[in-house]
């Protein structure tokens, strides 16, 4: 009767916790649209190439893939919580000033201090959600997280572009880093719940007595290597089509730009509904790696159609929603499944570890598709997404199938 009073008054201090850590999550998705957007005024600006100005994505994605798995083991060691607002902090403040300084160099040097900022969002959002949210809702609390990452993404080029024409390429700069101020300043006003001091103190004297802090060698068993490569396949397969989805339908089907695009919006709509609904669903179940396998299974086998036949408008709009359903579904289990593999006390190192697949991914996607469309191959794009998808489930097959979620 203790324990459940108990439960029951740590819910409004876990409950601020992951909306926080939500928020934080929506403007890391936030900040990594900036660019895009805004390319054009930024370039002119600056008066360089598009080459010269691809290079701030570079270094960020460079320093991101390089120090977010070091930052995972400062998470384990000091506290995520702490980490989070110093990566925040660094984010918001680089691009203030990239916005501020007229210079490209600087601009640059921005987003690498913008991209030290962005390795600490996901070590540290899991190892809280972990720590803190109800064992019976992480997984809704997992699809939360990833959801507000989509609606980061969503809402960024609308009102970049609103804040471009009120007071510049600069001024949204600086209006998108006030905003992330402010989420730090809720983070920072919230107290630490007292759970995380009692458990993650049990957690980590747990850990430190039966597993001897393996460090880098858990990054390298055969369960997080395979998370790893279960991250770059899925990075690999949303990315590719994502961005060439437009170009390879007009190529393919001659699909009318319009309705390419609605058929995109479509994907990337449904795929945040297959989010909350898979958070749902893997609440519900413990077989998360059946979950996982049979939406990736779906969401493939229907890419493939769409690039072997060329269906009517409605019907392309409706599967590719239907496939982003199914994939997106499939995001909440992939979380349950790394935290099944992941000891007590090293959460923040191995999902920062696995998800520097996302960088892996998004850096070979690009250039392994846009190959397939200067070779005058648009129909492969469709049928190497589904051929990825397939490896992903191959991943999960082999792997997790026997295992069972903490």
């Amino acid at each position: 009767m203790t324990e459940a009073i108990s439960v029951r008054a740590m819910r409004p201090a876990e409950s601020r916790l992951i909306a926080g850590v939500c928020a934080a999550h929506m403007m890391s998705h936030y900040y990594m649209l900036m660019l895009a957007p805004l390319l054009a005024f930024v370039r002119d600006d600056f008066n360089v190439s598009y080459t010269q100005l691809a290079l701030a994505l570079t270094v960020f994605n460079v320093v991101s893939a390089v120090l977010q798995t070091p930052v995972g083991f400062i998470v384990d060691r000091i506290g995520a919580r702490v980490v989070l607002l110093v990566g925040l902090a660094l984010s918001s403040i680089g691009y203030a000033v990239a916005g501020i300084v007229d210079s490209y160099w600087v601009f640059i040097a921005m987003y690498g201090v913008a991209g030290l900022g962005n390795t600490v969002y996901h070590p540290s959002d899991y190892s809280l959600l972990s720590h803190h949210a109800p064992p019976e809702r992480l997984s809704q609390v997992f699809s939360f997280h990833t959801f507000a990452g989509m609606v980061g993404s969503a809402v960024a080029p609308v009102s970049l572009l609103y804040m471009q024409s009120l007071f510049g390429w600069r001024g949204a700069y600086i209006g998108a880093a006030m905003v992330g101020l402010i989420v730090l300043l809720v983070l920072i006003a919230q107290p630490e719940p007292v759970s995380e001091i009692v458990h993650a103190g049990k957690a980590g004297a747990k850990a430190r007595t039966d597993v001897a802090d393996p460090g880098w060698r858990l990054l390298i068993s055969s369960a997080i290597l395979l998370n790893l490569g279960f991250f770059i396949m899925i990075s690999l397969m949303g990315s590719g089509l994502n961005t060439y989805l437009v170009v390879a339908l007009g190529a393919l089907h001659a699909t009318p730009p319009a309705v390419a695009n609605v058929a995109l919006t479509s994907l990337l709509a449904m795929n945040a509904v297959g989010v909350l609904g898979g958070g749902i669903l893997a609440g519900r179940t413990k077989r998360h790696a059946v979950v996982a396998a049979s939406g990736l299974t779906v969401g493939g086998i229907v890419t493939a159609l769409v690039g072997l036949f060329d269906f009517p408008s409605a019907m392309l709009v409706a599967l590719m929603g239907f496939s982003g359903l199914c994939v997106g579904a499939t995001y909440p289990s992939r979380d349950m499944l790394v935290r099944a593999v992941t000891p007590p006390g090293a959460y923040g190192r191995v999902f920062g570890f696995v998800s520097t697949g996302f960088n892996i991914g998004a850096s070979i996607a690009p250039l392994l598709y846009g190959m397939l469309m200067d070779h005058g191959q648009p129909r492969a794009v469709f049928l190497l997404s589904a051929a990825v998808s397939i490896l992903c489930v191959s991943t999960v097959t082999f792997g997790f199938s026997g295992r069972e979620t903490r």
